[in-house]
């Protein structure tokens, strides 16, 4: 197979999904079929992509038969593949877990159409290799999420919904206003041409100000300090699949474009910006794991743990040493699987006992023991307790922090994963190990488990994995990281090998 059709794949495959999703819409039972073919499609070309770029290094091709940076161009790089998998992971398990909501008419027909168009926005923000183009599948995203949050039509789903779409408007607009700037400049919107034109001295100017607005945009869609009371205040509200496909999944586009522009373009030009990005994480953190502990509802107090837990990843970017790098991404790929299961089993709560309030819940462990096994493991590994996946997550992170002597970033991450252990031992005491409330609902509704409980083992298998075998995955992490700080190899992808002439604009580091 070329890599001109493996990187055209990851956005022909949803698309076509939703597509035959729209005609199938009065069909059920076939439409969760497609559902569920098409994201498996999407993890099978994300594996291929995965196994090409770890052979061969970054590829890239460009649409229309217009040369870069002219035309529209598709890259992927070892960090962009393995995202376009995990992406397709989620879906995968998504569309399985989504099965009897379906078959009950909770999600109506348009739910696989649009989580195959969310699917196709994200897969282009991981390919594409331009500024402009990475803002049109951010847009196509929003949409599809936006109506996505609101099937079920209940009045919080609404609110839920405003608010999220506010402030993804929000930026959307800061995003579109650096990017406008960068133009205006340089008259390129090319990542690779933008990180050649940015290497000259005298735009030092022009990366802080792009810089600043590009990191405000970005961190706003990840959730980052001070702009993430929208996602609290949003995740709870929708139907359990879709919180979990949006808890796992879509902080992590804003993650990634952080990630890409941050070491392709304004890392060695500007340190200051990494410093921002540095103080910005610790915040984040700290302010994450408090709102998770004075919370008491179980998917509330899953989504403040988003918050805390994308403080780590951009606390690893903000480093930009070779082992943090390899942890944030290790960490990213780790807390996509993860978070996606922990929502997924608040979800199954909630199916059993119509609720998530810790003070109406209790005695799962002894109906339950198999599922309160699934959410122990779960939780701990969010807590980072070895041997499972957070804790080799956590401990990368905070011996790049040693290594800096960045001695007060090593105590808040330590102190945030003390916390984080707190209020997931809350869930665990008050939903699954006290005995149920007398005046709580205790009639358990088991019906139709089965679809939403296979997702959840195979995620549970995963961070096992992660945990017991996880140095495979390091390792390729770090390969990934290599490519990241060192972005020639990117440029000349896209470009060719004579579109350098002079410095490379490399990641540079800070030192806290």
């Amino acid at each position: 197979m070329s890599d001109a059709l493996l990187l055209f794949l990851p956005l022909v495959v949803p698309a076509a999904a939703a597509v035959l999703g729209l005609v199938l819409r009065t069909c059920k039972g076939p439409q969760a079929i497609v559902g569920v073919l098409g994201s498996a499609g999407l993890l099978v070309v994300g594996l291929m992509l995965v196994a090409r770029t770890d052979a061969v290094g970054v590829i890239a091709t460009q649409s229309g038969l217009w040369p870069a940076p002219f035309g529209i161009s598709l890259v992927a790089d070892r960090l962009a593949a393995a995202m376009v998998a995990v992406a397709g992971l989620v879906a995968l398990a998504g569309s399985i877990y989504a099965w009897r909501d379906l078959a009950d008419d909770k999600l109506g027909p348009q739910f696989v159409p649009l989580m195959q168009f969310l699917m196709l926005g994200v897969q282009g923000s991981f390919l594409t290799g331009d500024l402009f183009n990475l803002y049109v599948w951010f847009e196509v995203m929003l949409v599809a999420s936006f109506v996505l949050l609101t099937l079920g039509n209940q009045r919080q789903q609404l609110e839920g919904a405003l608010k999220y779409v506010v402030l993804n408007i929000l930026a959307s607009s800061l995003f579109l206003i650096g990017a406008g700037l960068i133009y205006a400049k340089l008259g390129t919107l090319n990542m690779a041409d933008v990180a050649v034109r940015l290497a000259h001295p005298e735009q030092t100017d022009l990366v802080r100000t792009s810089g600043v607005l590009l990191i405000a945009a970005f961190g706003l869609k990840a959730g980052l300090f001070p702009l993430f009371f929208w996602l609290p205040s949003s995740y709870h509200t929708p139907r359990p699949v879709v919180s979990a496909i949006f808890a796992g999944l879509l902080t992590k586009v804003g993650v990634y474009a952080l990630m890409r522009t941050s070491t392709l373009t304004f890392a060695a030009k500007a340190p200051v910006l990494l410093e921002l990005i540095y103080v910005i994480a610790l915040l984040t953190m700290v302010c994450g794991v408090l709102g998770a502990a004075a919370h008491f509802d179980m998917r509330r107090i899953l989504s403040f743990h988003i918050v805390s837990q994308i403080g780590y990843i951009i606390l690893g970017l903000a480093m930009m040493t070779p082992i943090a790098i390899a942890g944030s991404i290790f960490y990213t790929l780790h807390h996509i699987v993860l978070k996606t299961n922990l929502f997924f089993l608040s979800g199954v709560v909630n199916h059993i006992r119509g609720t998530n309030d810790l003070a109406r819940l209790g005695g799962l462990a002894k109906a339950f023991p198999g599922i309160a096994t699934l959410f122990f493991i779960s939780a701990f590994s969010l807590a980072g307790i070895p041997p499972l996946s957070g804790f080799w997550a956590k401990m990368a992170i905070v011996l790049a922090g040693m290594d800096l002597r960045a001695w007060g970033a090593v105590g808040i991450a330590l102190g945030t994963g003390v916390l984080t252990l707190f209020s997931m031992t809350k869930i665990w005491a008050e939903v699954f190990w006290k005995s149920a409330p007398e005046d709580a609902n205790t009639t358990d509704n088991r019906s139709g488990l089965w679809p939403m409980l296979i997702p959840c083992v195979a995620f549970v298998g995963i961070t096992i994995g992660l945990g017991i075998w996880g140095g495979h995955v390091f390792a390729f992490a770090e390969r990934a990281a290599e490519q990241l700080l060192n972005p020639r190899e990117y440029i000349e992808a896209v470009l060719g090998p004579d579109a350098i002439t002079g410095e490379v604009p490399g990641a540079g580091r800070v030192r806290p």
